[in-house]
């Protein structure tokens, strides 16, 4: 097998810029590439504010998919500021090897000392937050924000004071599934949160027009999610839970830099392809010391109206697997039915709005699973 180093330029020179149409190696937007024995992989983008923000991802999962590699972190600099001037560039190291495709030297990590890295501040604890749950996933499409949305009104059904802040800021779909859409009071310097169905509620998509693409990158991420954690009145709270976006990047890492969060649930579906990239998702959470709380398969089957019998039409056992394989419990099954997606397009959750359906019932024994694994780990 080739070594690791070649078959990330490999992948990389696969990787074009939908804006120029070259590969980023060849346009040299990567710099930097570091890798450790360990399969951790690090390196520089240069984004131009006119590049598609989706290049990140790209080049990401690029690398994610090669065998050994163990994790991924991707650097973005504007190309304006990434470069010194001319008369105060260094000389590049002589003995430093060359990588195909680049003029730039490719060092790995552990072949030499490395600088000790930028110290990370403290997390800030918010003790009026209650207990911060993370809602994962580790892929789109699998009902995240879906199952977010009706945990959050379950929690508050059972008489707890919950609050959840819409942290997918590339897709913010929080104020059309809970039904609420108007900017958001100040009072006191301190933004005031919506409310719908006993929840409190701050998202970004509060903030933006509807139609206006969120391009952040990871300083704007960290700073929007701090704002909604510090600058907003919530109030005392018992539990507050974090819609996370897709995948693994940088609004998790924000997340878990920005406060001590007490847990994360991660949501899959049955097949194969979304346990993959939910075990990714645990995987991320347990190195940075977030405990896993456990495993929600979604759209896990089809009732047959005339017959009453599950229907698997995607598969069935996903989840399962996957908390077995990661030593964590399966906190439930949540059939499909054709109200929560109705219901999320309405602003009427199916928790709320048909309280004794069976996926109702079923999100409910989750919220008293996850309340129980909350209370059995911090009392």
């Amino acid at each position: 097998m080739q070594p690791l180093m070649e078959r990330i330029t490999g992948a990389l020179a696969a990787v074009r810029n939908p804006r120029t149409g070259a590969d980023v190696m060849a346009a040299e937007q990567v710099r930097d590439i570091a890798t450790s024995r360990e399969g951790k992989v690090r390196l520089t983008l240069l984004l131009a504010p006119e590049d598609d923000a989706t290049l990140v991802r790209d080049v990401r999962q690029a690398i994610e998919a090669l065998d050994g590699v163990a994790d991924v972190r991707v650097d973005v600099r504007d190309p304006a500021q990434s470069e010194p001037t001319p008369a105060r560039r260094a000389p590049e190291p002589m003995n430093q090897p060359k990588a195909p495709g680049t003029g730039r030297a490719l060092p790995v990590m552990d072949s030499a000392p490395q600088k000790a890295p930028p110290k990370v501040p403290e997390p800030v604890q918010y003790p009026n937050l209650g207990r911060i749950i993370a809602v994962s996933s580790g892929k789109g499409g699998v009902g995240k924000s879906t199952v977010a949305a009706n945990l959050a009104i379950a929690l508050a059904k059972m008489g707890k004071r919950v609050g959840i802040m819409d942290a997918d800021i590339y897709g913010p779909n929080m104020p059309l599934m809970l039904g609420v859409d108007a900017a958001p009071a100040v009072r006191d310097e301190k933004i005031i949160p919506l409310e719908a169905h006993g929840v409190k509620v701050i998202s970004l998509g509060f903030l933006i027009e509807k139609d206006q693409p969120a391009i952040w990158r990871g300083p704007i991420v960290m700073k929007i999610i701090t704002q909604f954690l510090r600058d907003v009145n919530w109030g005392q709270l018992d539990y507050f839970l974090v819609d996370m976006p897709p995948g693994t990047g940088d609004a998790q890492l924000s997340l878990v830099q920005a406060t001590q969060v007490h847990g994360a649930v991660i949501v899959t579906t049955p097949q194969q392809v979304a346990v993959g990239d939910a075990l990714r998702g645990v995987k991320m959470f347990e190195r940075t010391a977030v405990p896993v709380l456990g495993i929600v398969e979604n759209m896990s089957y089809f009732e047959n109206p005339e017959t009453g019998k599950p229907i698997a039409l995607f598969g069935s056992g996903g989840g399962e697997r996957l908390a077995q394989e990661c030593d964590l419990p399966l906190l439930g099954q949540v059939p499909i039915d054709p109200r929560i997606q109705e219901g999320g397009d309405t602003g009427r959750p199916i928790v709320a709005a048909e309280p004794d359906s069976k996926a109702a019932k079923a999100i409910s024994a989750i919220a008293d699973r996850v309340m129980q694994r909350v209370v059995e780990r911090y009392g």
